[in-house]
């Protein structure tokens, strides 16, 4: 059984205080660097993040625009397919069915993003479904927004502790594990932080609609609105029409029903 945290009943005030503009209580703090045994893997991490970050700043000062349009076209590729559709949707929770050779090659592509291998991200994935924002949840922000933003990849303990990633590339993954349980809306039933919010769905491919994947975990569509722009749901739909994607998973009216407020609302 999922270890939730009630929205509707937020725990007591927390010396920690509250994380800025939302209502979620830092309940938990962690030393991520003094304090702590720093393996080998932690250190390669921080000098990696540093490294691109570094790059990056770079980039204005040997602008070109081939290697703008060369950035944008992997960043999308690499986001949409790689992570969103693949990763995601079809490898960490089986929304559609693929064909193995075009599995294989979007996993690829998912593997080129730099996100680790896809043994690693899914069960990372499924973790956090499993213990949503409580202290199990890998990237949790009772811990606060920077650890559940990027910090806790620096300390390979504390993954190991909990059961067991372009710069650009990097950011959109991590802001739907931190803003999308900070600040947004919440508009369903789902018992935990969650939230939908526009601006991170247009950055990550429409992985933004959290508090719509939260409810309907199993869901290809995350953007369930016409108006809730949901690119890694275009591609699996393009797929579908096409006869490449089979038994692609959406929630029912029923479902629907027992997740909205409404629902909850008429029981009490």
């Amino acid at each position: 059984m999922k270890n939730l945290i009630s929205v509707s009943n937020p725990v007591k005030e927390s010396e920690y205080g509250k994380i800025l503009f939302s209502d979620v209580l830092v309940t938990n703090k962690r030393n991520l660097f003094m304090g702590r045994k720093w393996r080998t893997h932690d250190i390669r991490m921080v000098l990696w993040f540093l490294f691109i970050h570094l790059l990056a700043l770079l980039a204005p000062f040997t602008f070109t625009w081939g290697a703008f349009w060369a950035a944008t076209f992997t960043y999308t590729l690499f986001g949409s397919c790689g992570l969103s559709v693949s990763y995601h949707r079809n490898l960490a929770h089986r929304s559609f069915k693929l064909p193995k050779w075009l599995e294989y090659t979007f996993a690829y592509i998912g593997l080129l993003s730099i996100q680790r291998d896809p043994i690693f991200w899914v069960s990372m994935h499924r973790y956090h479904h499993q213990y949503v924002d409580s202290e199990k949840d890998p990237h949790s922000p009772i811990f606060g927004f920077w650890f559940s933003h990027m910090s806790w990849l620096f300390d390979n303990g504390y993954i190991f502790e909990k059961g067991v990633a372009g710069t650009l590339g990097y950011h959109g993954t991590f802001l739907v594990n931190s803003v999308c349980h900070i600040w947004g809306s919440h508009v369903w039933n789902t018992g935990d932080l969650s939230k939908n919010n526009w601006w991170v769905a247009l950055l990550s491919f429409g992985e933004g609609w959290h508090n719509n994947h939260h409810a309907f975990e199993y869901s290809a569509r995350h953007g369930l609105e016409w108006w809730q722009i949901d690119v890694g749901w275009y591609i699996i739909r393009f797929l579908e029409v096409v006869g490449l994607a089979t038994n692609v998973k959406l929630p029912s009216k029923d479902h629907k029903l027992k997740m909205s407020f409404a629902s909850l609302n008429k029981f009490e």
